[in-house]
């Protein structure tokens, strides 16, 4: 056995291990004959992902960053004339111009002067900052500047950039010797968040700059013509707000204010012509209550104007206009929304830290649990309520209200009438997360509220005219639409014929709707999914649907791919594309559906993942598309409508060729109840069907329509990366699983068992070398599955609920709602409350079964853990130990129900893979397993290294025979 280097948090290297293998049938140990290598944990840092990408309107262009798991990356320009990419050293957030002559993007310092500067305990305005780079796509020439905070370009039109740019500190040295005393010089301004940075405006074209000093917000408009800032000003240039208009270069200031005045939140309309914004204009910083004030600006006019302060506001009295809350003008530019809020509580500042008071009060009747409150508290001291300036008749208008406090526009803003929902009367019911709403209409020229539908069980939506409501609604499985002039409700799908929700659902709830693709125009029909089709259904004759494809006889579905980010309906005089999935073959594609009609021409098709974002360039036939497989990384692929020529745009990962992989196929056997089932079997390169191999066994309900999901290698956040297990010799098997409400934990060894014993059946799984692994509700199935059979030689339950009596009181602390729901209607199936089903509880709770366990339990449970209190991990954690049975349980403090720090993700991974290896390949076990980890030597000692050699037999000192 070669030993393993030990690690440490700055060089975290692992050395692959070379494992005594069985004789006869089991996978040989011999190296293979071709140059490839089993995957490390090494790998993970240089291996690539596509975070960013974009089209240029001309589609002569994709942009595209390509950065390693850890490292310094690039972004990439890719030109379609000449099939040749450019690239600059560690670039990202690209943006193109809309006349797409520039690439503008953020170019940031290298990591390792980054990591040398904290090491260094440099403060962290001290720490290297990022550059903005502008590239000319046809020339290839790079300009940079350095410490940029952030950019903007014109949506629409014009070819420019505003950035805020630090200046260079400049250090003056002391001239020796020199004894002549100077008076004091007086203090300079110096940047900073409080006084402001340095604005630059940049023509693309001319390298024409315009510097402004000390500014603290600035916007531009989407048509490029105007940019506006706020300054605190210096000894020249006053405090205020400015405009500055690009094509006279004249800078006009539209508000004088003081040096400490704060102004933010600036919006402009779409046409560029009108600006709002809000000021702070007290300047004693002290003040606790901040009483913003509105202000407004016009083109032509010399100065803003104030449309609303606290003394003006339009809501009840003690309210103020909101700092929290974006001006935001209407379509049209006759309407400026804004928020509003009421005078806020705040503490006594005469009171010692040591005289407040804190308590919760727990009330019987609060519609919001104090933990739900605790979480949003932030939130809540931000909370805004919509409020209307009529710009025409300078009329202010309060919309919403604490009773209403979510408020719609319609036809942005355009529509004279709002949605409004209120949801507080039903928030109290905590053990049901369905949510609950009343729908108003508000007047938006006075502020009145008509009441459409009282407890909407579903996510009201306006049509894009604002002609219609539209809702899923659960307890009725079915859709509906609201006419908004008529005031008359529609159910637009009724279940007779067609079921337009999840027809394979198995909680103890209303199923969920397939969605919509969208309205056609002037909100004729609306375009709604079933499980294969799309079906046009006119809310005004709504028995007269009609099926635009044809997919249930093949069992294809067919969606919408909306190509324009800007489109408010469907245009269906006009051809669409859809994306296909096979549900039997699990093939991919995209045809074509013609207009107005149900004729369906294919355009590509094949056993791939086809992916989520579909771009096209604005103005140019250019398509671009993902595809991926186990195998191949989803890069990037170019085409246009016709999906006649494809070429391949993108190679993130080319050294994935050095390296063994593997392939996944469809398997079917029986559930313990003859139940038909299908799941995914991943089966290691050069696979022998004579030899037999230890196979992982992972599962979270259904997986198999991910037979194309590409795994890349790397940390893992909570499950486990089959690519790593296959390069590394292993069959992973992944069963789907059908639930009975009552009986979670049954259903999933009825299932699963069945399936792990038709694998053994094939004759090449080792049956006494098969693990098990999930996390979260996988977590939950595994520790009962090893209360019920002993067919697995070891096990690792991620985050496991062992005590549903308990759990069932519980929090979940990152949302702060009770857990009750989650058995009574949701992924625990229990289906009704822990007094109605206790046996239910009892029956399906591995901790009440521990005694029967004779399998190796490793654990991952966190102390923050906000969706599975860690407090279950514990019971189950002290049960097997009480019990003495071999049990560990990994708590990465701070963390929650996933890993997020790239350092424990990487350190779980070895210490998960070192345990299967441990139990299914008969490697030695590291220190951590054989002697654990004192708390004195946490992070300083991780124990990863073998204390001494095992014995290669299927029986291992730590325990858990697996027989």
């Amino acid at each position: 056995m070669k030993k393993i280097i030990f690690y440490t948090s700055l060089a975290f290297l692992v050395v692959s291990q070379t494992y005594a293998q069985k004789k006869s049938k089991k996978a040989p140990a011999e190296a293979p004959t071709v140059a490839k290598k089993p995957l490390t944990h090494e790998v993970y840092d240089f291996w690539k992902d596509i975070p960013e990408r974009i089209v240029s309107h001309n589609g002569q262009w994709f942009g595209y960053a390509l950065n390693p798991q850890e490292g310094d990356g690039k972004v990439v320009f890719y030109n379609f004339t000449t099939a040749k990419a450019d690239s600059v050293a560690r670039g990202n957030d690209l943006k193109f111009t809309s006349d797409s002559e520039f690439g503008v993007f953020k170019i940031k310092p290298q990591l390792a002067v980054t990591k040398a500067a904290k090491r260094a305990k440099k403060k962290k305005d001290e720490l290297p900052k990022d550059s903005l780079g502008i590239y000319t796509l046809a020339t290839k020439q790079l300009v940079k500047f350095p410490l940029v905070q952030s950019f903007k370009i014109p949506e629409k039109s014009g070819s420019w950039v505003a950035f805020i740019k630090e200046s260079e500190k400049a250090k003056t040295p002391e001239a020796k010797g020199d004894s002549t005393k100077k008076a004091p010089r007086a203090k300079a301004k110096k940047e900073s968040e409080e006084n402001g940075y340095g604005l630059v405006w940049r023509d693309l074209k001319t390298a024409t700059e315009k510097n402004f000093p000390f500014v603290t917000d600035y916007e531009v408009t989407k048509n490029g013509k105007l940019l506006a800032f706020a300054s605190t000003g210096t000894d020249s240039t006053k405090a205020g707000v400015y405009v500055y208009d690009i094509a006279t270069k004249q800078l006009a200031r539209i508000y004088e204010g003081h040096s400490k005045h704060k102004f933010k939140k600036l919006s402009f309309d779409d046409n560029g012509s009108q600006l709002a914004f809000v000021a702070d204009l007290d300047t004693n910083a002290k003040t606790q209550i901040r009483s913003h004030k509105l202000l407004y600006w016009k083109m032509g006019e010399q100065t803003a104007t104030l449309l609303a302060d606290e003394s003006t506001q339009p809501a009840q009295k003690d309210w103020l206009v909101s700092g929290d809350y974006t001006p935001k003008f209407s379509k049209s530019g006759d309407k400026l929304f804004f928020g509003t809020a009421p005078r806020p509580v705040v503490q006594d500042t005469t009171l010692l830290s040591d005289e407040i008071v804190n308590v919760e009060v727990w009330h019987w009747q609060d519609t919001k649990l104090q933990t739900q409150q605790k979480v949003s508290l932030e939130r809540d001291k931000k909370k805004s309520y919509l409020a209307v300036a009529h710009l025409n008749e300078k009329k202010l208008v309060q919309l919403g209200g604490v009773h209403l406090p979510d408020v719609d526009l319609v036809v942005e803003g355009n529509a004279n009438i709002l949605v409004g929902h209120a949801d507080e009367k039903y928030s109290g019911q905590h053990w049901d997360w369905n949510p609950k709403e009343d729908i108003y209409i508000i007047d938006a020229k006075d502020g009145s509220q008509k009441l459409v539908k009282e407890k909407v069980e579903g996510n009201v939506r306006v049509s894009p005219e604002g002609k219609f409501l539209y809702w899923f609604s659960n307890p009725d499985t079915s859709w509906f639409a609201h006419e908004i002039a008529s005031n008359k409700t529609i159910q637009l799908t009724t279940n007779k014929t067609v079921r337009f929700a999840d027809e394979e659902d198995d909680h103890p709830d209303f199923p969920r709707a397939y969605g919509v693709a969208g309205w056609s125009k002037d909100d004729q029909s609306l375009l709604i999914y079933d499980r294969y089709d799309i079906w046009q259904i006119d809310p005004k004759n709504p028995a007269q649907a009609k099926r635009l494809t044809n997919g249930r006889p093949d069992k294809k579905v067919f969606r919408y791919v909306r190509l324009d980010p800007e489109e408010k309906s469907v245009d269906i005089n006009s051809p669409l594309l859809l994306s296909t999935v096979n549900e039997t073959t699990k093939k991919e594609g995209f045809v074509q559906l013609a207009a107005n009609t149900s004729q369906i021409t294919p355009l590509y098709e094949g056993d791939f993942n086809i992916g989520n974002v579909v771009l096209k360039a604005k103005d140019a036939n250019r398509v671009l598309f993902t595809k991926q497989t186990f195998k191949d990384y989803p890069d990037w692929y170019a085409t246009d409508l016709s999906f006649k020529n494809i070429t391949r745009v993108t190679e993130a990962n080319p050294q994935q060729n050095n390296y063994w992989w593997g392939s996944v196929e469809i398997v079917s056997w029986r559930a313990g109840d003859g139940t038909p089932l299908q799941g995914l079997l991943y089966k290691p390169e050069n696979f022998d069907p004579t030899k037999e191999y230890p196979m992982m066994t992972y599962f979270y309900e259904k997986n198999s329509d991910n037979i194309h999901t590409h795994y890349a290698p790397r940390p893992i956040r909570s499950y486990i990366n089959y690519s790593y297990f296959t390069s590394n010799g292993y069959l992973v098997f992944v069963p789907d699983i059908v639930y009975k409400d009552g009986y979670p934990g049954q259903s999933a060894y009825n299932c699963i068992v069945p399936g792990v014993l038709s694998m053994i059946d094939k004759g090449f799984v080792d049956k006494d070398k098969i693990g098990i692994s999930g996390h979260s509700w996988g977590g939950y199935q595994t520790a009962y599955l090893v209360t019920q059979t002993n067919l697995f030689k070891a096990a690792e339950a991620g985050a496991p609920v062992s005590n549903m009596t308990s759990a069932y009181g519980g929090i979940r602390w990152d949302s702060g709602m009770s857990r009750q729901a989650q058995y009574e209607h949701t992924q625990s199936r229990i289906g009704g409350t822990l007094w109605e089903k206790p046996m239910q509880y009892l029956e399906n709770s591995p901790l009440f079964h521990a005694p029967k366990i004779q399998t190796p339990v490793l654990m991952m449970h966190n102390d923050d853990d906000g969706a599975v209190p860690w407090y279950q991990g514990i019971e189950f954690y002290m049960a097997l130990k009480r019990l003495n049975k071999p049990v560990w349980m990994l708590n990465y403090n701070g963390e929650k129900h996933g890993l997020t720090k790239r350092q424990n993700m990487k350190d779980f991974a070895v210490r998960l893979y070192q345990y299967f290896d441990h139990y299914l390949k008969d490697a030695p076990a590291p220190a951590w397993m054989t002697e654990g980890l004192p708390m004195v030597e946490k992070g300083i000692n991780q124990r990863l290294s073998p204390i001494q050699a095992e014995p290669a037999s299927g029986t291992s000192k730590l325990g858990g025979s697996g027989k």
